[in-house]
């Protein structure tokens, strides 16, 4: 069931790559002039694109991961469903653990109605359990009007489309904070080397470099996949994604090896290694741009949402807090991108109705002005965008096209690449406490993925 998704989205891009590169290199050189309705001050028409059912009386649950920010402004999209259809929508965080958490509403026999799915791979396995529903007529039209036909493969199953990839991200970016790199004479490094120099440096200087959000095993795995992509290629990411290939293979040695580099240098690290392992993603980016001219880390690597997070201190986003791509380990910057995935999980007319506003430049335009949201949907003006930050990492995105590899975790079954505790979450943590032991590493995930995979 995987292998047609890799097909499709495991096409490498020097031309996505580029485009970030030269956005990222030019919104770094100073901040956005726009406040959060765009350039064009409207962000666009405010006309509605898509029609919806009247729906008083009707309620529906809604499940998704997040938590905060990304709580706050997705609660923003559901009201203005709220809003346009009298629908009441009760919104239900699941947890990192979503698979677990929607199998056990299944059980019960009280699932919700939809759900936000971050893995392709747990589509694909609650599509082949039976779990989903079909999109209806008007999800479909609004998915082929505004998604182009990679995105729209990535939401299905045997053919079938289940769903409505409504957010995407771009998880090749390092964000800094401009004030400590300014004071340690620093830029923003290219490549690998030249990130560990320039990490050096801002020790150096008396502000810890790199903040990293260990607690949450996901974060570790954006960590190996940029490393891995950027060194081995997408022809070897594909086969790794796909368990074609061993965790025992030499090119996996190799990246391990490379990010030992800086997880095996405590110093580098904000906290040490024990710290990191006990800092959650959130506060991971909030210690990168808090405390003035003593914050707790310089850098931190993370997707364009972290721009969510940022906007909870007091820097802003293209002149406090600036972004470079992920330093290129080989050949050139690698670009790995992720995204939330609508589905239904129960058949009704409200359930429908929301996908097909998720699926509408109506819904994405309202994530996008509140800020930390990149959206798939090729038709969203991109003056809806908070500020230039987003903007050009968004454009980048649309320019693509098909042209992306998805994160690679979240390809695989959620045993072992989407569950707190267990796979390469934990093996990567374990990895993390003793950056040493690379041999030890690459077995037990092997082990793990061979159990998960069925081979």
């Amino acid at each position: 069931m995987r292998t047609r998704f890799d097909r499709t989205a495991g096409r490498v891009t020097t031309a996505l790559a580029a485009g970030v590169a030269l956005a990222l290199a030019l919104t770094a050189c100073g901040g956005s002039k726009d406040d959060a309705r765009g350039s064009g001050g409207k962000g666009g028409s405010t006309a509605p694109t898509v029609r919806l059912p009247k729906l008083n009386g009707q309620k529906i649950q809604v499940t998704a991961v997040w938590t905060g920010p990304e709580r706050e402004n997705f609660v923003k999209v559901l009201d203005e469903f709220e809003k346009r259809t009298g629908a009441t929508v009760d919104f239900v965080p699941s947890g990192d653990d979503m698979a677990g958490f929607i199998g056990s509403k299944i059980a019960g026999g009280g699932p919700p109605d939809v759900a936000m799915l971050q893995q392709v791979g747990v589509l694909n396995e609650f599509a082949q359990k039976g779990w989903l529903k079909p999109l209806g007529t008007t999800a479909k039209e609004q998915l082929a009007k505004n998604y182009t036909k990679g995105w729209q493969d990535l939401g299905a199953h045997k053919g079938t489309q289940y769903g409505v990839y409504f957010k995407a991200s771009n998880k090749s970016l390092v964000w800094y904070n401009a004030k400590a790199f300014d004071n340690a004479g620093v830029g923003a490094p290219k490549n690998w080397q030249a990130f560990l120099k320039a990490a050096q440096t801002v020790f150096d200087s008396g502000v810890a470099p790199v903040s990293v959000g260990g607690s949450d095993g996901w974060t570790l795995t954006d960590w190996f996949e940029n490393v891995y992509l950027s060194q081995a290629g997408p022809e070897k990411y594909d086969r790794l994604a796909q368990h074609r290939i061993k965790w025992t293979d030499p090119s996996v040695k190799r990246a391990l090896t490379t990010l030992a580099q800086l997880f095996g240098r405590k110093d580098l690290l904000a906290g040490g290694n024990s710290g990191a392992l006990g800092t959650d993603f959130p506060t991971s980016v909030t210690q990168t741009f808090s405390g003035g001219d003593a914050p707790k880390a310089a850098m931190v690597s993370s997707a364009d949402f972290a721009a969510a997070n940022i906007a909870q201190t007091r820097a802003k986003v293209g002149s406090d807090a600036k972004v470079f791509p992920f330093p290129a380990v080989g050949a050139r910057s690698p670009v790995v991108t992720g995204g939330d995935v609508a589905v239904a999980l129960k058949d009704n007319k409200a359930s429908q109705a929301l996908l097909a506003f998720l699926a509408s430049t109506d819904a994405a335009k309202i994530w996008a002005q509140a800020g930390g949201f990149i959206s798939p949907n090729k038709e969203l003006d991109q003056a809806a965008y908070a500020n230039d930050v987003m903007r050009t990492i968004a454009k980048a995105l649309i320019a693509a096209g098909d042209d992306f590899r998805f994160d690679m975790s979240d390809q695989a079954p959620a045993s072992f690449g989407g569950k707190p505790g267990q796979g390469e979450w934990k093996d990567l943590q374990d990895f993390l406490k003793n950056p040493k032991d690379i041999a030890g590493t690459q077995a037990q995930l092997e082990k793990d993925a061979a159990k998960s995979f069925g081979r």
